[in-house]
């Protein structure tokens, strides 16, 4: 019993280090710039006090039928200081070959994507984009992409919330439940 005991306080006291709730945050979202995908400076502190939706999208992937999903959660909430955020990346399976303009293109013929979208960048390893070693830095590897359209929610403290992997949709209800509650 006394070893049960003890097994369980060592476990609980494991995750109370391990919570998010410890990131130090010496930087918050809005303290980067990245580059639109028209070549344009996007000073994240733009978004301050908004709760932005971070996803690493890919034009030929499997996943890539989300866009429609993004640009629905991005209508249905923008009025309430909400921005999704598209960061196309070519690091998974070479899925996202082509130039920031025929992205640009193949997203807005193709799903009619209004939210805003940056350049093509790294999300993972050394050479990632500075938002994505912040986003590790301060949440773990939970935030760092494995594959296309994972998707990480910054609150409006510019803090990260939660992130998901690509299997959950855009407006599934965990998503949904975490927006709807920080929003």
């Amino acid at each position: 019993m006394k070893l049960l005991k003890l097994t369980l306080f060592i476990t609980i006291l494991m995750f109370t280090f391990l919570s998010k709730s410890n990131a130090k945050y010496e930087k918050i979202f809005y303290d980067f710039e990245i580059k639109s995908i028209t070549g344009e400076n996007i000073k994240l502190s733009d978004y301050k006090d908004k709760t932005v939706l971070l996803v690493n999208v890919a034009s030929n992937c499997g996943f890539t039928k989300q866009y429609t999903e993004l640009q629905n959660l991005y209508e249905k909430y923008k009025d309430q200081n909400f921005i999704v955020l598209g960061v196309p990346s070519n690091q998974f399976g070479g899925q996202e070959p082509g130039s920031n303009k025929e992205i640009k293109e193949f997203c807005e013929t193709n799903f009619n994507i209004t939210f805003p979208m940056t350049e093509k960048v790294n999300v993972k390893g050394d050479d990632a984009h500075p938002i994505y070693k912040w986003a590790k830095e301060n949440f773990g590897n939970s935030s760092v992409p494995k594959w296309n359209f994972h998707k990480i929610i910054i609150n409006n403290e510019g803090k990260i919330e939660e992130a998901y992997g690509s299997f959950t949709k855009p407006l599934s209800s965990k998503i949904i439940t975490v927006l709807e509650k920080i929003l």
